[in-house]
């Protein structure tokens, strides 16, 4: 299997992005009730493949840099990853479904992650799954869906087939 430059350079762009939006906006990023904003990018792999390791790896660096530790690190990076494959598969004809795999898996790990870190004793596991996966639907409905479509309508980029 040949990796091409342009895919590496596309999942390299995509990364930084994500990192440096998730850092940016540190204050909201983390924690029991989170707004990642990054998270809008993960509509990315509906385009293209190349979003998959990107949005991985600029996952994986803001978990680093986010200091909640190990678990945020493996299984917040893991949980990406695996929802950004899923958005990949979704079909063409059922775009309103492409933000659903990132709300609904950040959802349970994140959420499990944030509540194991932070909220430990104080919550339920399943509000702070909630809370997560809140924010997830206003990343990921709220700003990602918009995203889509406006890349779209003036082909800012192409579906790869």
């Amino acid at each position: 299997m040949k990796i091409e430059l342009k895919f590496i350079v596309k999942a390299a762009i995509i990364a930084s992005i994500y990192t440096a939006l998730t850092i940016l906006l540190l204050p909201i990023s983390y924690g029991p009730i989170q707004v990642r904003v990054s998270e809008a990018l993960t509509v990315l792999p509906y385009f293209t493949p190349a979003a998959i390791p990107g949005l991985f790896v600029g996952c994986l660096i803001a978990n680093i840099a986010g200091g909640l530790g190990w678990m945020d690190i493996i299984f917040g990076s893991l949980a990406t990853l695996i929802a950004a494959f899923l958005t990949y598969l979704v079909p063409k004809s059922r775009k309103l479904l492409v933000p659903l795999p990132a709300v609904i898996v950040n959802g349970l790990i994140v959420g499990w992650v944030v509540s194991t870190v932070y909220t430990e004793n104080t919550l339920p596991m399943a509000v702070t799954m909630l809370t997560v996966a809140g924010g997830q639907a206003i990343s990921c409905y709220g700003l990602g869906y918009p995203l889509l479509k406006l890349f779209e309508k003036y082909k800012i980029i192409k579906r790869e087939e």
